[in-house]
C-alpha cells in the first residue's frame, strides 16, 4: 500500500489495522494530522522535500552541542510523545499521540543518552533521554521560524 507521501510507511506500520492507512483516512491517521500528508496536499511532493530540507537546516542551526541532523523520518506521536518532568513535580506531554511528525534520534557523544528531535510545521522539540526513552529532559521547545 502506497501512502500519500510516496513512502511505504503504511505497510511497515504495526498499527495499520487501527489507523486504516494514509490513503483511506486522507492523511489523518488515528484521527490526527500527518505532517507529510499536510505538506503534500498544500505544496506537492517537491514542496514536502523542500520543507524537510529547510527544517533540517533550521534544527542544525540551533547550536545544540553534538546535535547534527542528516535526515528526518515520519514518526507516530504515540512512539515519541514522552512525559517530561517539570520542576513542580508534575509531568507534561508536548505532542499529540495521534499525529505523525518528522523527527530523528541522534546518539549523544560520550553519553549513554540520545537526542530526540521532533517537529511539525509549528514547533520544534529537542529532548535528551536514556535507553527506551527513560529519564527524558526537554532541551528546547520553540515555535518554528516562519519561512
Amino acid at each position: 500500500m502506497q501512502s500519500l507521501c510516496g513512502t511505504d510507511c503504511c505497510s511497515k506500520c504495526s498499527h495499520l489495522a487501527e489507523c486504516g492507512g494514509c490513503q483511506n483516512v486522507n492523511g489523518h491517521p488515528f484521527g490526527g494530522n500527518c505532517i507529510a500528508a499536510e505538506c503534500i496536499r498544500q505544496e506537492g511532493s517537491d514542496g514536502f522535500l523542500h520543507f524537510k530540507e529547510r527544517l533540517i537546516s533550521e534544527i542544525n542551526s540551533l547550536g545544540i552541542k553534538g546535535l547534527a541532523v542528516n535526515d528526518l523520518n515520519l514518526l507516530n506521536g504515540f512512539f515519541v510523545n514522552l512525559e517530561y518532568p517539570l520542576a513542580n513535580g508534575q509531568t507534561v506531554k508536548l505532542l499529540k499521540d495521534n499525529n505523525v511528525y518528522l523527527g530523528s534520534q541522534i546518539e549523544v557523544s560520550g553519553k549513554e543518552r540520545c537526542y530526540g528531535v521532533v517537529s511539525d510545521k509549528n514547533y520544534i522539540l529537542v529532548c535528551e533521554y536514556g535507553c527506551n526513552g527513560s529519564d527524558p529532559e526537554i532541551i528546547l521547545y520553540k515555535k518554528r521560524q516562519t519561512i
